[in-house]
Order: structure tokens, then sequence, then C-alpha cells
């Protein structure tokens, strides 16, 4: 078990071990909410707007052909191998 002791600002170090344990680094960012009393932390992945826009609009293109029959839908993993070794 781990201590952490609130400082002032309501700031926090997170013990080493636990940072070790979940290969977090600086800079990462954490979820944190309250959970039957308890403080919950879980690291997140935050994508810059422009990037996450850029998905969407690819998205966006793919269901496009998809729709025009342009881009092929495969049943499974296995018949979309098959067509790419066929080709």
């Amino acid at each position: 078990m781990a201590v952490a002791v609130l400082r002032s600002h309501s700031q926090i170090t997170i013990p080493a071990p636990v940072v070790s344990s979940l290969g977090l680094k600086e800079g990462d960012q954490l979820e944190i909410f309250a959970d039957n009393g308890k403080i919950s932390m879980t690291p997140v992945a935050v994508y810059p707007d422009d990037y996450v826009e850029q998905l969407r609009r690819e998205a966006s293109e793919l269901r496009d052909n998809i729709a025009s029959g342009k881009q092929p839908v495969f049943e499974s993993i296995d018949d979309l191998i098959d067509a790419l070794e066929k080709s």
C-alpha cells in the first residue's frame, strides 16, 4: 500500500511504484473522479481536435465509399486476407 499526502493547491504526488507499474510518464493525463467515497484515477488518451476531425472525415469518406460500392466489404478477416492474396 502506498500513501499520498494532499498538499497545498490540492496537489498529490503519485507514489513511484504506482507510476512505474502503470507505465506513466510526465505529461500523461488522468481522469479523476469520486466513486462511493473513493478517489479513482484512470489514464486517458487526449487527442488534438484536428486529429479527431481528420478521423471523422476519413470515417465519413469510408461510409460514402461503402454506400456507393467503391469500398469492398468483407464478411470476415479470412475473406479480407484471401482478397489481398489474390491481388
